[in-house]
């Protein structure tokens, strides 16, 4: 059974039908669902999903793109969030300079503040990263030297050398449907060679549809695709990356397992 690391059920285009769209993904295959947050306000819709539907796991952050709404938000309330056993997760957090939808000093407070809370929880930090390779390894680093905590980087589109830096911390890589796109064959090469012990499968659903469903909107089954896709890459039987992937996951999100 594959696992869909991360998917956004309470986004328009999934929450008007999440009950077709989680049968659907079960029907394909998939047998857990991360349903990931980013902003404050949804954190209670998030978590209720997760409470509602036993395969569902839920995670609390703010992303970037909504650091400046977020600004005064302090570690406790963070902190005290993780505590419903549902919440298997921190993030999605991290840095984006494509948009700068934020101010980037708050951007990279509000970062380090959740890698605090990842650190004193042991949850997983979900990290989220564009055009921002150079500050984001080097809060990385730097938070590293401060003591260690789990993470992944999420939606991987970064280049060969970022990827080095982060699986050399010991954080864990995932692939999205971009994967898939004709364009993307530096990061089809990064995938052929990830440690097989360090690579989840994701939609971020409703984005990033994978091939062959470019242009519409995206759901968790289409993570079968990405991982048969990325199965071919590795020339190793779909069965054996599924199960791998899944694994990988229970042992990244321990609370999940449990």
């Amino acid at each position: 059974m594959l696992i869909d690391s991360h998917c956004h059920l309470e986004y328009e285009g999934l929450v008007d039908d999440q009950a077709g769209v989680l049968a659907r993904a079960r029907k394909a295959g998939v047998g857990g669902f991360l349903n990931i947050s980013t902003r404050q306000s949804e954190w209670s819709q998030v978590v209720g999903t997760a409470e509602r539907e036993s395969d569902v796991w839920a995670s609390v952050g703010i992303h970037p793109h909504e650091a400046d709404a977020h600004e005064d938000l302090g570690r406790e309330v963070l902190l005290e969030a993780t505590g419903n056993p549902r919440v298997v997760a921190i993030g999605e957090s991290g840095l984006d300079y494509y948009y700068d939808n934020s101010k980037r000093e708050t951007q990279q407070a509000l970062f380090r503040m959740h890698i605090d809370v990842a650190r004193e929880t042991g949850l997983p930090l979900i990290i989220h990263t564009r055009d921002a390779e150079d500050d984001t390894a080097a809060i990385l680093e730097d938070e590293l030297g401060k003591g260690a905590f789990p993470a992944l980087i999420h939606c991987f589109t970064a280049s060969r050398e970022f990827g080095r830096k982060v699986l050399d911390m010991g954080l864990t890589i995932s692939l999205s449907g971009i994967v898939t796109f004709k364009n993307a064959k530096e990061l089809q090469e990064i995938a052929a060679e990830l440690p097989g012990d360090r690579m989840l499968v994701e939609t971020d659903s409703p984005f990033l549809a994978p091939i062959p469903h470019r242009g519409r909107k995206c759901e968790p089954a289409f993570v079968r695709d990405t991982a048969e896709f990325v199965a071919g890459l590795r020339d190793e039987p779909f069965e054996a990356l599924a199960q791998r992937t899944s694994d990988n996951f229970r042992r990244l999100f321990a609370k999940a397992a449990a």
